[in-house]
């Protein structure tokens, strides 16, 4: 009797691993737009966002701490758009091309033409994303954005960036004409606000080595025969071709995973050149690529989730001083990328993103990017008093009955601390532990 209830615990154990490395492969099947990676589209509220959690009696929101990437974007490399023309203009011209070939080829430069002089630009989608956002926020949290709620928007220097904060502030301002709203963009805030700036930098060499990793694991895994022999009628060229064959299937498939970013595509579709294997083999690629750049990887050192340190310290920094101000409610909206998004929530270590694993084989089943980062994926910060504590003079007390609930792209979030009242915690709780882990001494690597 033990030894059949152990084969059924074996067995049970090894059916739930199967349907755990299935689900990858199901969602992809179910919408190939997810295997865009950081170019999928933010899927809500097409995708029905859950009902949040009220709060405790007697707590009030008054103030968001965010941190938001752009809206949907046009691909940031022009080459990505004119590589595979231009290669389909020279076998097209050699009449190496299939009738699939031919159809490709008129669509790609169709694509090319709408992408000219647009390389990494928000989209009318984009606006569209930031306007819904700002639009939800302000109906969540109406104590936070009315009357004369200070508003402070920042963002880095990219263009996207910057036209995503003008849709929500002016959502906000749609909202309360009466909101104090500022707005900036600067090179002197750079240092926490985007990518290649302060402690950034100091990841570079360590990014090198792990890039070579990626690349390498590109290499062995893409497969584009088949591709290219739906597309290129020669064989003999597709097999003396192969590295060009391989880029080329990856720029397609790039531009694929794009299109869902501008309603001018709204009717024109990629995906049937690749097979259900070729998009998931291709898109897990594209996940050990960003899980091994961005992400609490073993592989990376587990540093890279250190490089917003000073993004985390100006969030509790900004939260201190609207606490500390008893009349205070409004937010600091910060606009940037998923380079800073993805390592935030891993510093933060909200849900499973903080996710370390050596074996990259097994990382889809545990870490998926596109659930993660999407386009505008955001962070939301939400604190909360206690009005019925409004009498008290004590500081310390009106700290310690300050609850912070964190919203992951709209989703309640779990943090890395005890709670009763999930998902709020105790401001008390947190603050002390995300201090402790930015004195964390980091050897980045020469």
């Amino acid at each position: 009797m033990r030894k059949i209830f152990l084969s059924l615990l074996i067995c049970i154990a090894s059916i739930g691993a199967m349907a755990q490395s299935e689900i990858a492969r199901q969602q992809l099947a179910a919408n190939p737009n997810r295997c865009g990676s950081n170019h999928f589209a933010y899927p809500y509220p097409a995708q029905q966002l859950p009902e949040l959690t009220p709060a405790p009696d007697g707590y009030e929101p008054f103030f968001i701490n965010h941190y938001g990437r752009h809206g949907s974007r046009w691909l940031t490399n022009q080459k990505t758009y004119d590589r595979p023309v231009a290669m389909l203009e020279q076998l097209n011209s050699r009449h190496l091309l299939t009738k699939q070939g031919e159809v490709l080829l008129n669509i790609l430069r169709k694509v090319a033409a709408e992408a000219k002089d647009r390389v990494g630009e928000l989209s009318d989608v984009g606006a569209e994303q930031h306007q819904g956002i700002a639009r939800r926020m302000c109906e969540n949290f109406p104590q936070v954005f009315s009357g004369d709620a200070i508003i402070d928007a920042r963002s880095t220097v990219w263009i996207r960036c910057i036209l995503s904060m003008g849709n929500e502030t002016a959502e906000i301002s749609a909202f309360n004409p009466r909101a104090r709203i500022t707005s900036d963009a600067s090179y002197h805030d750079m240092y926490y606000m985007g990518w290649g700036y302060g402690e950034d930098t100091l990841a570079n060499p360590q990014r090198k080595h792990i890039l070579r990793i990626s690349d390498s694991i590109f290499n062995a895994r893409v497969k584009p025969e088949r591709f290219i022999s739906q597309i290129v009628n020669d064989k003999d060229y597709a097999d003396s071709h192969f590295k060009q064959c391989a880029q080329f299937m990856e720029d397609v498939f790039d531009i694929a995973g794009s299109l869902q970013n501008h309603h001018v595509f709204d009717n024109i579709s990629l995906f049937h050149y690749f097979t259900n294997e070729e998009i998931y083999e291709l898109w897990k690629i594209k996940n050990i690529y960003w899980y091994l750049q961005w992400s609490n990887s073993p592989q990376g050192g587990n540093r890279m989730p250190f490089i917003e340190r000073a993004l985390l310290s100006n969030m509790i920094e900004t939260a201190d001083r609207a606490i500390a101000d008893s009349d205070h409610h409004g937010a600091a909206l910060r606009f940037g990328h998923e380079t800073c998004v993805l390592p935030l929530a891993c510093l933060l270590e909200l849900d499973s993103v903080n996710y370390s694993c050596d074996d990259l084989n097994d990382l889809h089943n545990h870490w998926r990017n596109y659930e993660i980062f999407p386009m505008a994926c955001n962070i939301q910060m939400v604190f909360y008093r206690n009005d019925n504590d409004d009498d008290n003079d004590d500081d310390d007390n009106d700290n310690d009955d300050i609850l912070v609930k964190v919203l992951f792209n709209e989703h309640e979030a779990k943090l890395p601390f005890h709670t009763t009242t999930f998902p709020y915690y105790r401001w008390n709780d947190i603050k002390p532990y995300y201090i402790e882990k930015l004195k964390t001494p980091i050897n980045w690597p020469k």
